[in-house]
């Protein structure tokens, strides 16, 4: 395939998912990532700024979708509950790439920088919830706290999700991995 051709992202983020699966990461060059695609690496480098970034790129896309929910959450939602909603609806678009994501966990669980890579993307995450929360009025340390445990929430619920053979969905996992929050914090 030539560089005119479409899809020039995804055929990269396949080819690499490929390579580092067969490979592993550290293994992997951006020249081979490239090849396999049927491109070249000025073309991998239009589209990531390195090899890591084809497992983190959505990234941004999240985090903008999380803190769009927040902020169009009722003024008379809980806290956690707008959290929650804004979790349920990432999961929902991240639900039609399960696979994809199982391969994509495999490949971090099995390196620690890229581990470290997404413990930072989380915390992130955390800081961005934290941010919206307190520009619907919640001060701190609430806003903190509610945003650490919906990531709490979020990276247990994902961590099955991907992990298990079960039929449940991700919000569910999310809905769910909230119950169980809240059971042991009411001291049921």
């Amino acid at each position: 395939m030539g560089r005119w051709e479409p899809n020039a992202r995804g055929r990269l983020e396949q080819a690499a998912m490929e390579l580092f699966i067969e490979r592993g990461f550290e293994q992997t060059t951006v020249a081979e990532i490239a090849g396999r695609a049927g491109l070249t690496e000025r073309t991998f480098f239009r589209h990531f700024a390195d090899k890591r970034e084809v497992l983190f790129w959505g990234q941004d896309a999240l985090r903008e979708l999380l803190v769009s929910r927040i902020a169009a959450a009722p003024d008379s939602v809980a806290p956690i509950d707008a959290v929650a909603a804004a979790l349920e609806a990432a999961g929902a678009v991240l639900q039609e790439r399960r696979e994809y994501a199982r391969r994509r966990q495999a490949v971090i669980a099995a390196n620690a920088g890229l581990q470290e890579r997404e413990l930072i993307k989380l915390a992130s995450l955390a800081s961005a919830l934290a941010d919206a929360l307190r520009r619907r009025g919640v001060t701190d340390p609430a806003a903190s706290l509610t945003a650490e445990a919906g990531i709490a929430v979020f990276k247990i619920a994902f961590e099955r999700w991907v992990s298990e053979a079960g039929e449940a969905d991700l919000p569910q996992l999310i809905r769910a991995s909230l119950d169980d929050l809240r059971a042991v914090t009411a001291g049921v």
